[in-house]
């Protein structure tokens, strides 16, 4: 009888510690724990995520193979990610793949994080079934720090084609949430807002760049200059002497902003799908959850009959499923990763 692949994704890119087991391609754990102590100062702390990952990677570990129900000495091979994220953080989690894959004498497997936040798509737990594209397909690919579009030919072959030139979406959301005096992450509390606002009240410039790149950091601008004349008009100081004055304002400006984005990326999404005649899209990466989002792709999907591709929550923010999906892509092509590989810090896909 043929032997189970066994694989344990290791994913520490940022401020998530996560595990995930894989046994031949099926999801059979998937744990994470996340790091609050960012919250008080509006954004991630790159030591204090790396010493967190330092306390939770063993527990973590421990309990995904408990969960799985499986042995270290079952695993076929430990899958990491290598990069892009906080050089801190990465080295925690290399450098614990690389003792437990030496210390079993089984194959180390490196994850591109951005290809993983596409392999999300590909992921089967245990006991469900998910609709999962075909090749080729377009995925929006959209967090904190990336915004791209990618074509995706196979599990080994992606190509970008469109992405930012200055500030992600992700890091649009936070920073203009940061403005208005909105907890850290930014992002789901604009969401929130956004459901009781008028999408209408306000109109931020939307940049106007060549094929299918990105670029936010006007945006930005224009939400930050509105709040800046409504004060002046207002004579107020604060944002905070602002809202109390004007009902509705938050959700007003929250309800925009998000339309303002999301229209941003559809389109030059539309752009590409319609010039690669490519009918399949799909959605990626920590921006996924945003509701607005979702629908938009929903609405995309009608209004051009394509057939979109969503994941489902657990599978939009850093997680060691879609690391482990990958690896076990690349086990099943033979393409280990030797022991002496580092990790990177800045984005690349390919």
């Amino acid at each position: 009888m043929e032997k189970s692949i066994v694989i344990l994704a290791i994913e520490s890119s940022c401020d998530d510690t996560s595990a995930a087991v894989i046994c031949d391609g099926i999801l059979l754990s998937n744990v994470t724990a996340s790091q609050k102590v960012h919250e008080e100062f509006g954004g991630v702390v790159p030591e204090l995520a790396s010493r967190a990952h330092q306390l939770n990677i063993v527990p973590v570990v421990d309990t995904a193979l408990k969960r799985a129900g499986v042995t270290k000495d079952a695993l076929s091979a430990i899958a990491f990610t290598r990069g892009p994220g906080l050089l801190g953080s990465l080295l925690v989690g290399t450098s614990f793949a690389k003792g437990l894959a030496l210390s079993l004498q089984i194959p180390l497997i490196d994850v591109n994080h951005l290809q993983g936040h596409i392999m999300a798509h590909f992921v089967q737990p245990e006991g469900e079934a998910l609709k999962h594209p075909t090749f080729p397909f377009l995925c929006l690919l959209v967090s904190g720090g990336n915004s791209q579009i990618v074509k995706v030919e196979g599990y080994n072959k992606m190509t970008i084609i469109g992405q930012t030139i200055d500030d992600a979406a992700g890091e649009a959301f936070d920073k203009c949430a940061k403005v208005l005096g909105l907890p850290y992450p930014g992002g789901p509390w604009i969401d929130k807002l956004a459901k009781s606002g008028n999408k209408d009240a306000f109109h931020f410039a939307e940049p106007n760049i060549a094929g299918y790149n990105y670029s936010f950091s006007g945006l930005k601008t224009s939400f930050l200059y509105t709040i800046r004349d409504l004060m002046k008009v207002h004579g107020v100081e604060t944002v905070e002497e602002l809202t109390e004055q004007i009902p509705n304002l938050k959700e007003d400006l929250c309800a925009s902003l998000q339309y303002t984005i999301i229209n941003v990326l559809m389109k030059k999404l539309r752009k590409a799908a319609k010039d690669l005649n490519i009918n399949q899209v799909a959605v990626a990466g920590g921006v996924s959850a945003n509701s607005g989002l979702r629908e938009a792709f929903i609405d995309y999907g009608k209004r051009y009959k394509s057939e979109v591709y969503i994941p489902p929550f657990s599978f939009t923010t850093d997680n060691a499923a879609m690391i482990c999906q990958a690896g076990y892509y690349k086990f099943l092509d033979s393409d280990f990763c030797p022991i002496d590989a580092v990790p990177f810090a800045k984005t690349k896909i390919n």
